[in-house]
């Protein structure tokens, strides 16, 4: 795993995602407009060179490899390229998670056109990523946990549009923590879901 602590304050990391926001923010609606378009073959060629004259602006300078997990001086940590929530992974679905002092944790997400399967639903593989990003941290949320078993019962089709997925810790057993949780839309449960999540072996 790739752990980096780099010497910013809060502040620095403030400014950071305040300038990187944005901008996945606008390639995610590029690719959801990519996507839907019907424009002419002009304007599409005009595009894709702006695209590419962008995106080799952005390629002057770049890391190697993934973005990893980093730490600011405080202690403050950020993996701004996860898959799940990254604040610069235009693909992640963009999950804001909450959590109360009853231990329910949940994140609300409007999933468009870059996330569907089967024709106007949500891909389940997707689900499944929401799902296992939401129980993990709900695992992790006293000590961290890593995915051991994600088990996921399709009840119905997940449409796009505006969903809301829960999680609670179900109970500890040693290292495990089960986690079980649901995806819902406006209808109710489309998805139910149960983690096993481990905790790291100590020496």
């Amino acid at each position: 795993m790739k752990f980096t602590r780099e010497d910013i304050d809060t502040d620095e990391l403030n400014r950071r995602r305040a300038l990187y926001g944005p901008l996945t923010a606008a390639v995610r609606e590029l690719v959801d407009a990519t996507i839907r378009t019907e424009v002419d073959d002009e304007t599409i060629r005009e595009v894709h060179a702006t695209v590419a004259a962008a995106t080799e602006k952005l390629r002057a300078k770049q890391i190697d490899g993934g973005f990893g997990m980093r730490f600011t001086a405080d202690g403050e940590s950020f993996a701004w390229g996860n898959a799940g929530m990254g604040l610069r992974n235009a693909i992640a679905p963009p999950l804001l998670i909450e959590s109360d002092d009853t231990g329910l944790h949940w994140t609300e997400v409007a999933l468009g056109a870059a996330y569907e399967g089967p024709p106007g639903l949500v891909h389940g593989g997707i689900c499944a990523l929401v799902l296992d990003h939401l129980l993990g941290t709900t695992a992790s949320s006293v000590e961290p946990r890593f995915t051991g078993t994600l088990t996921l019962r399709y009840r119905r089709g997940t449409p796009l549009g505006p969903l809301r997925a829960e999680a609670r810790i179900d109970r500890n057993e040693g290292r495990k923590t089960i986690v079980v949780g649901t995806l819902s839309d406006a209808g109710g449960v489309t998805i139910e879901a149960e983690g096993i999540f481990i905790g790291p072996a100590t020496e």
